[in-house]
């Protein structure tokens, strides 16, 4: 064989071999990520801030549902911990409509109160650190302020939306119940 019929042999049996590697290893999927949602922008106390954002409806039903609307309406000093219509989609099939059900205003009730603390806690009290804080259905929930944040596990999408009687923090998710 002459040297150039080697070479060229050569060349195109490298050029195969680079051609033959192993394919890639399937990439995981990525973990789902919070909506994205318009800002939302305060408009009064936390209650009507909610309203006129107009991506709350499922869980201003369910404070309204439990009778607790005029209740957090009246507290001087709170933060909300707001999962918007997307959050409560994320929930199983049906379980919307199973907790707004009357049966189940128990469970609802509790629901809410997992998502209000009674007392202002802006963004900055827990920014870069990981602490935690009772909310008024006596669950405690994680503040954590590393980047991504979450609270109670639920990403925020929006941190401190500033109303008249405290903060609203947009949540991704809703805040589950305890474990049992």
């Amino acid at each position: 064989m002459s040297k150039i019929s080697i070479a060229l042999l050569a060349s195109l049996l490298s050029a195969g071999a680079a051609t033959a590697q192993t394919p890639p290893a399937p990439v995981a999927p990525a973990a789902p990520v919070a909506p994205s949602l318009p800002v939302v922008t305060p408009a009064g106390d936390v209650i009507d801030t909610l309203k006129a954002s107009g991506q709350f409806s499922t869980f201003l039903k369910a404070a309204d549902l439990v009778g607790l609307t005029a209740f957090v309406k009246g507290l001087p000093s709170v933060t909300v911990l707001a999962p918007a219509d997307p959050a409560f989609a994320q929930l199983p099939a049906g379980e919307v409509d199973r907790l707004l059900a009357q049966p189940n205003r128990a469970e609802l009730q509790k629901l809410v109160l997992r998502h209000l603390i009674n007392a202002r806690v802006p963004f900055e009290t827990f920014k870069g650190a990981v602490t935690s804080a009772p909310t008024l259905g006596g669950q405690v929930v994680e503040l954590n302020g590393d980047q991504p944040p979450t609270i109670g596990g639920a990403p925020v999408i929006q941190a401190d939306v500033m109303a008249t009687n405290g903060v609203v923090h947009v949540l991704g998710r809703v805040i589950p119940a305890p474990a049992s």
